[in-house]
């Protein structure tokens, strides 16, 4: 869990998500770019740097120029809790989510954090960061049995073991791991 800046993001729970997305964020646009964090497993700044022309045809498209190793390009397609969030949520062309007239082209990182900080603290939950919708969706997808191979291509690690670092063992999982064993 983070704590002052430090350590891992919180990998969040069913409960703690649904009460941010409808008591914690307070605008179409917030839920809109966190719910792109959580329903795509990518990086705050990868969902910040989306053009409204990379989210079409039931699709979001990380362009490698934007991706943290610039490696590939990925395409991630939008399931229908996103597409409800985006139907809500309409910016003009260009930057989908905008900073602030004349001053940002599009909403940094710092304002970004500022609003997660802002609705965690409306509904009392601590040790959150930005990262943590990256490490929540790829240990969801994990813990669903989705093969460690798909969920590389989803979240764009070059490897596997840099992958392993982002999901966490549940005790229900560890249960049902030694329940297995036997003859």
């Amino acid at each position: 869990m983070k704590v002052d800046g430090n350590g891992q993001g919180k990998i969040l729970t069913q409960d703690e998500l649904r009460r941010l997305f409808t008591e914690g964020f307070l605008t179409p646009r917030d839920r809109a770019l966190f719910g792109i964090c959580l329903f795509s497993g990518c990086r705050v700044s990868e969902a910040l740097a989306l053009q409204t022309t990379d989210i079409k045809s039931g699709a979001i498209t990380f362009r490698k120029c934007t991706t943290k190793g610039k490696h590939k390009t990925r395409i991630v397609d939008i399931p229908p809790g996103l597409a409800a969030m985006l139907g809500e949520y309409q910016p003009k062309a260009g930057a989908m989510f905008p900073g602030m007239r004349g001053v940002t082209e599009r909403l940094t990182r710092f304002m970004a954090d500022k609003i997660l900080r802002d609705a965690c603290k409306r509904i009392g939950v601590e040790g959150v960061s930005t990262h943590s919708f990256r490490r929540t969706a790829l240990t969801q997808m994990s813990s669903a049995g989705i093969p460690l191979r798909t969920i590389q291509e989803i979240s764009g690690h070059s490897d596997l073991g840099t992958l392993q670092r982002y999901l966490e063992v549940t005790p229900e999982q560890k249960r049902k791991a030694v329940s297995v064993i036997g003859f």
